[in-house]
């Protein structure tokens, strides 16, 4: 991929946190990370915003059905790394 050097400005205290996770892989990288997630939240909130205008907002309820949903996958993705953990002798 072809790469673009550019000049931007950031709060040093927002730099010096970033420094230490951006370290081992770069700080172009995690750069270029951030904004890709930026962008990806973006149009997702764009996604979003018309689904609203056709169908209206999300009620209450199916946030929390949601909300369950995710929570149960998220614990069976837990079990399956806890067991492949244990396969292969691996610490938590």
């Amino acid at each position: 991929m072809a790469t673009k050097k550019v000049t931007v400005t950031i709060p040093e205290e927002l730099l010096e946190e970033i420094r230490g996770d951006a370290a081992e892989r770069g700080l172009s990288a995690y750069v270029a990370d951030a904004l890709r997630l930026k962008r990806d939240r973006d149009q997702l909130q764009e996604l979003v915003d018309w689904l609203e205008e056709e169908h209206g907002p999300v009620t209450e309820d199916e946030r929390a059905r949601a909300a369950a949903e995710l929570a149960d996958l998220d614990d069976e993705h837990e079990r399956r790394r806890a067991a492949a953990r244990s396969r292969t002798g691996e610490a938590a």
